[in-house]
């Protein structure tokens, strides 16, 4: 016979079924009862466990006992009506009986007995681990420098100094004229407008009220590199500070209609200070001549027909870009400490969302193959004459000798240039040199101002011939010596307020990698010989390194 028809014979089958009617009546009854009359929760959980273990274990007898060979060979062997089937389900008759007495002795108890209210959980007070910061294991760095990041990217760079109850704060956003391409040039510059006009959350003109009502000042500056921020403050306003930095960072407002009106105040700004300043006309067009491919070559103001095109979209997309919190560097100096630095840091700054890097700068600016020059010709009594020259970044060690060498060559009136062509030959009348370092290769720049109806020919030629034989015969010890005291003299002035160290450890911490370098500076220095000095005036003044310009007013006495 088979399987099938003995389990139908034996109404294996009838007797599932039925199992799993009641089953479900039974499941179907406690559940009313147990939220009608409030029993606990666990006494579903109880039923469902007895007819979870009931119904598999009724199967297992009944096929050993009723179905297997083995099984039906012992029913034989005995009384019918007592066998091992029956006697075994005797014994789980009385084993479920005695289950379901004791659940329903165990709800009764639970009436019986008083309730049980649990006490409420015990809070703690969050207890705030102690910050983990960096200090410098150099001799050289004051011990009292701390650095830290937040998780959001911000890195944040602290030196207390309590002679006086004030703070200076300067915040250091990679991005500046290197950072923009033909079509949006001038942007960066046009955010440090837009940084002081307004967020979600204060109107135009809020947030410098609210800084001075607590006794505070600000300025910024945008470079070809950086737009830098900065804060002066009493000790008072700390908090108020942030709140303020925070809130621009977070949500900066970029109205259209405030938008239009910065636009104006930009334009108006190039005007003053490039398009009706000879010096500032010559100098945008000495940079957009030496420089083919770097973006170095576009002026930080932008160029006009950028500055009347930038989109919404465009505004919006490099405010998100470059001032995220993993782009910025914020340097603070004063009466403070590091640990409440942290503490505001934290609750004002990391809520600010990381953002992916800004694209890197990857075009390097091919070595100039010789001489080019730029002619300007315009109302002007007293011609201008420049002379740039192709240079190193600021990591580069070279650029610390060429800056000896400028002081040595233009700093002051007892510099080489001021006594030969103003004191000796007065071909000029002032002259002036610096080095235009930054993340990439910069520029070495002289401007001379010439006397009205000068040969800007022959001063052109006097001053080439003296760059020349410095790389030819190097300097003095003497003058190694006074420049080497006017940069170390300059440095240790800058030391001694809040915001001259705020400044130098934020600018070496962006442009060196590390702030701890600035601390070198004076060692460098000292190590620096005539012959690094003659070695990087050969290297940089040569003349198919050269760019040469010249502002001058008509040679047929117009205006151009």
């Amino acid at each position: 016979m088979g399987l099938f028809s003995e389990l139908r014979r034996r109404n294996v089958f009838k007797v599932a079924l039925l199992y799993a009617v009641a089953s479900w009546l039974l499941v179907w009854i406690v559940s009313h009862m147990v939220d009608g009359l409030g029993l606990s929760p666990w006494v579903s959980d109880y039923i469902l466990l007895l007819l979870a273990i009931g119904l598999p274990v009724a199967l297992i007898f009944a096929w050993s006992y009723e179905i297997t060979p083995a099984g039906l060979s012992k029913a034989i062997d005995v009384d019918q009506t007592q066998s091992i089937v029956y006697k075994t389900g005797q014994k789980l008759n009385a084993a479920v009986a005695v289950l379901g007495v004791l659940g329903v002795a165990a709800v009764i108890g639970e009436k019986l007995l008083p309730e049980f209210v649990p006490p409420p959980p015990l809070v703690l007070e969050e207890i705030r681990l102690k910050p983990v910061f960096d200090f410098s294991a150099r001799a050289e760095v004051p011990r009292e420098i701390t650095s830290f990041d937040l998780p959001n990217g911000l890195r944040v760079i602290v030196w207390p100094d309590h002679d006086i109850p004030n703070v200076v704060m300067y915040n250091f956003v990679r991005a500046g004229g290197r950072n923009e391409y033909p079509g949006i040039t001038g942007i960066a510059h046009f955010f440090e407008h837009m940084m002081f006009n307004g967020s979600e959350n204060r109107d135009q003109g809020e947030f410098d009220r609210e800084m001075e009502a607590a006794g505070g000042a600000n300025n910024a500056y945008t470079s070809n590199d950086l737009t830098v921020y900065m804060d002066w403050f009493p000790r008072s306003a700390l908090e108020t500070i942030f709140d303020l930095e925070s809130d621009r960072l977070m949500n900066l407002a970029i109205d259209p209609d405030v938008v239009e009106s910065e636009r104006g105040a930009v334009f108006s700004e190039r005007r003053l200070r490039i398009d009706n300043d000879n010096f500032g006309r010559l100098y945008e067009q000495m940079r957009a001549t030496a420089y083919v491919a770097h973006p170095y070559q576009n002026p930080v103001l932008g160029w006009p027909s950028d500055i009347e095109n930038w989109s919404q979209d465009d505004l919006e997309v490099f405010f998100k870009t470059y001032y995220a919190p993993n782009n910025q560097t914020m340097v603070f100096a004063g009466d403070i400490t590091p640990e409440e630095i942290y503490l505001l840091a934290e609750q004002y700054f990391s809520p600010i969302p990381r953002q992916h890097p800004p694209p890197e700068i990857t075009t390097v600016e091919p070595e100039q193959e010789g001489e080019r020059r730029v002619l300007i010709e315009t109302g002007a009594q007293a011609p201008l004459l420049h002379m740039t020259f192709h240079a190193g970044a600021t990591t580069d060690d070279d650029t610390l000798h060429l800056d000896l060498l400028l002081a040595i060559l233009a700093e002051g009136d007892s510099s080489r240039l001021h006594q030969l062509l103003v004191e000796d030959e007065q071909l000029a009348l002032q002259v002036g040199g610096w080095q235009s370092d930054g993340f990439d290769a910069g520029l070495a720049h002289f401007a001379m101002t010439l006397p009205p109806g000068a040969d800007t020919d022959a001063a052109e030629s006097r001053l080439l011939a003296e760059l020349q034989r410095v790389a030819t015969d190097g300097v003095t010890s003497a003058e190694l010596s006074k420049a080497r005291n006017l940069r170390l003299a300059a440095f240790w002035r800058r030391l001694q307020t809040i915001d001259g160290k705020a400044s130098a450890l934020g600018n070496f911490e962006v442009f060196t990698g590390d702030h701890e370098n600035l601390f070198a500076i004076p060692e460098r220095l000292s190590a620096t010989t005539p012959e690094q000095i003659k070695a990087v005036a050969a290297k940089v003044f040569r003349p198919q390194n050269m760019t040469v310009g010249v502002l001058r007013a008509p040679e047929d006495g117009g205006d151009q």
